[in-house]
């Protein structure tokens, strides 16, 4: 499994909404000044989000956009799933069931799930809260 820029931009663009929510909209110009991400792959991303449910927007010229729910609400996997589709690391795993006809024969099937299975704990066990309170507490030496 390879995170694309618009799952890592993602990840970014709600982090962002999380530490920077004062109760008033935020601008996209404004997140993409401080992630030094283009407004215009950010407009891409921020209608995916929008259409989720995952923020909310405020038209206007003090309009912008904010988090729907609490950043403990999201996880790290539904935010990826969303941009990404499945995180399943072989393609024969992306139903959640063994989809192959090999599968009787196959036993790096075992292998293949054991990777899924650890990847899907760890990014649906890390919130948003969590997120920020790592880079609260100085823990984003590395950008997401």
């Amino acid at each position: 499994m390879k995170i694309s820029t618009k799952g890592r931009y993602a990840l970014r663009l709600m982090l962002d909404l999380a530490v920077n929510n004062t109760g008033e909209p935020i601008s996209l110009k404004d997140i993409a000044k401080r992630e030094n991400i283009s407004d215009k792959y950010l407009e891409q991303i921020i209608s995916v989000l929008n259409k989720a449910g995952y923020v909310k927007s405020v038209r206007g010229a003090q309009g912008g956009y904010s988090l729907r729910k609490k950043p403990e609400e999201y996880t790290v996997g539904m935010i990826l799933r969303l941009t990404e589709g499945s995180l399943a690391p072989v393609s024969c795993l992306e139903d959640g069931e063994v989809s192959c006809e090999h599968v009787d024969d196959c036993v790096s099937v075992i292998v293949y799930r054991k990777i899924n299975d650890a990847i899907n704990e760890v990014v649906d066990g890390i919130t948003l809260a969590d997120l920020v309170s790592w880079k609260m507490q100085g823990k984003g030496q590395y950008v997401i």
